[in-house]
């Protein structure tokens, strides 16, 4: 059975910085493409950073450019989303998805999620 766990989010000051994982059990990332996406209460879903099979990544908001970063370990079968300088703003349930394509569309498979509060 195809799942992803995530795992990292808390709470964190303004400033501060986060590592969330995403692990996937039951199949292997190899040739999936991994996203991040995070739904802050009241708001949409929205994507946040993607890397391909290849190993090409997008950050996807403008806002999270320079602040996000997003790595695969396929030895580890996670996928790492680094945030840095956090804002109240980012502050969100975070989940991972992957896509069987390789390429950053039509995520079939979705995680829990794990939140990520940004407060002082």
């Amino acid at each position: 059975q195809l799942q992803l766990v995530e795992s990292g989010g808390g709470l964190v000051q303004p400033g501060g910085s986060l590592r969330l994982s995403c692990t996937a059990s039951g199949f292997t990332l190899d040739n999936y493409a991994i996203g991040w996406f995070r739904q802050a209460p009241g708001k949409e879903r929205e994507g946040v950073s993607c890397i391909r099979s290849t190993g090409a990544s997008t950050n996807y908001a403008g806002s999270e450019k320079g602040r996000f970063t997003i790595s695969r370990d396929n030895a580890q079968n996670t996928v790492y989303l680094q945030m840095n300088s956090l804002k109240p703003d980012d502050t969100a349930v975070y989940y991972c998805a992957a896509a069987r394509s390789g390429f950053c569309f039509d995520f079939g498979s979705w995680g829990q999620g794990t939140q990520v509060t940004v407060s002082s």
